[in-house]
């Protein structure tokens, strides 16, 4: 996910035409589609100066105009902020007259859409298609629903932890080599920035609803890992989990932040667009000490991506979460990722499947994940030594995998999600207390999940 961040912002549609095989079949529907047309759908950077999809996706628009002429494909991005992607996409995938016929679907939703009957299983393809037995089996299960099918190819994944400015830490007389064992090692570091470092915000994590899911996963969720085994959904009761410390502990994390003033001004964090405003200016400008974010941050910088940074790894520092009181494992990480999918409603099933094909062969899945600062989800690609020294803190984030969890895939995920964000939201602006955020998230919890939740 990330990406990895929401008032309403305006959603631009664009296309741009490309040529396909006339060998290949068109799969056709009531849609009334061309079967010479394949209409593929993705989210835009809300950043202007990034466009590293964009760039990616032209590539393979060439490279299938050059192997299979005689189709024509239309790429249609959707600008949007994460939350309002998710909204129009699947108002999208409601009519056979609006699908796509493929769709860029965050791991965190597709099971949502796939109960909504939205995506079309792709295991009649994915059997006869050799890669993927080169897919690892974690990336895999990210885009398998109950019943046993698979809905997407996930095209990477990430994990999160702490960036910091060297500059900054310089200044406040903290560790270049910094690594904290616990929050309140975190907390300190922050207030002593904010007591030595005037005009830099000490520590930067992602809250409340604007944010969607960047607040819910980069923020709240990398500190409830922390605080001990299933705190967010009980897989042996298949339960939601109500009332526990852990979620309080979080809260209470997020509200020192805001109420102590070692984050961002309340109206920052809670603009849409703070995520750009944190890579393309904050980092690269020394007015951030410590971000709490995803491994794909250096897309932002590299050569041609919109924010040239050629020196931050020599400028930022990487250290992994800890747990909240150094407990094992020690670390903490969250990994999500990014699918690519077919509509159920799609006029061009087919022919769809074959331009995931043409984006997941090795090379060009290699070329994806340099460029999108992603993780390699094929295994060919990870032991690649060229993949492995491209860039600068891929091993340190590739090695995070071992401490990472993943989120809840279930239907009920999403509004969860959102009632989490709320939580946040209401300790951020000191619109509640940690014990009525938590108790208000308790029942819409019950509510949001037909009331299957223990009580831990």
């Amino acid at each position: 996910m990330r990406r990895p961040k929401r008032s309403l912002a305006p959603v631009a549609l664009g296309a741009a035409a490309l040529f396909a095989a006339t060998t290949l079949t068109a799969c056709g529907d009531d849609s009334g589609g061309d079967p010479d047309t394949l209409k593929v759908s993705f989210k835009q950077s809300m950043d202007n100066n990034v466009k590293v999809m964009d760039n990616f996706l032209a590539d393979m628009k060439k490279q299938f105009e050059k192997d299979n002429p005689g189709k024509k494909v239309e790429l249609v991005p959707i600008k949007a902020p994460d939350a309002e992607y998710y909204t129009k996409l699947q108002q999208m995938l409601r009519s056979p007259k609006t699908a796509p016929d493929l769709v860029y679907e965050d791991t965190f939703l597709i099971n949502s859409d796939i109960t909504s009957g939205y995506l079309e299983p792709l295991d009649k393809y994915l059997d006869k298609w050799p890669d993927w037995d080169k897919f690892i089996d974690t990336a895999k299960a990210a885009a398998k629903a109950e019943n046993g099918k698979t809905y997407g190819v996930p095209d990477g994944t990430d994990t999160r932890g702490l960036w910091y400015s060297k500059a900054v830490f310089k200044k406040a007389g903290l560790p270049e080599d910094w690594q904290p064992k616990t929050w309140d090692e975190i907390l300190d570091a922050a207030r002593t920035i904010k007591a030595k470092v005037p005009g830099v915000t000490p520590l930067n994590v992602y809250t409340g609803k604007p944010g969607g899911e960047q607040s819910t996963m980069q923020g709240f969720e990398m500190l409830l890992y922390g605080t001990g085994e299933d705190p967010m959904y009980d897989k042996g009761q298949k339960k939601w989990v109500q009332g526990s410390q852990g979620f309080k502990d979080s809260l209470q994390f997020v509200e020192t932040v805001y109420k102590d003033k070692l984050g961002p001004e309340v109206s920052d964090a809670l603009d849409p667009n703070f995520g750009p405003t944190v890579r393309g200016e904050l980092l690269p400008k020394e007015k951030l000490g410590i971000n709490l974010d995803g491994s794909w941050l250096p897309q932002d910088w590299n050569e041609g991506a919109g924010h040239e940074w050629p020196t931050w790894s020599k400028e930022l520092g990487l250290a992994a979460m800890p747990t909240q009181n150094g407990e094992a494992p020690g670390k903490v990480s969250m990994s999500g990722g990014w699918t690519w999918a077919i509509p159920s409603k799609a006029a061009n099933k087919d022919l769809a499947f074959e331009f995931i094909k043409t984006m997941q062969t090795k090379e060009n899945a290699q070329n994806w994940y340099i460029s999108n600062s992603g993780i390699a989800v094929r295994e060919d690609v990870a032991e690649d030594p060229e993949y492995v020294k491209a860039q600068p803190g891929l091993k340190f984030f590739t090695d995070l995998v071992e401490f990472t969890h993943y989120r809840p895939a279930y239907p009920a995920y999403p509004k969860v999600s959102v009632a989490i964000q709320e939580a946040m939201e209401s300790v951020t602006t000191g619109d509640a207390s940690v014990d009525e955020a938590a108790s208000t998230y308790d029942e819409e919890l019950a509510s949001v999940t037909d009331n299957a939740v223990v009580k831990k």
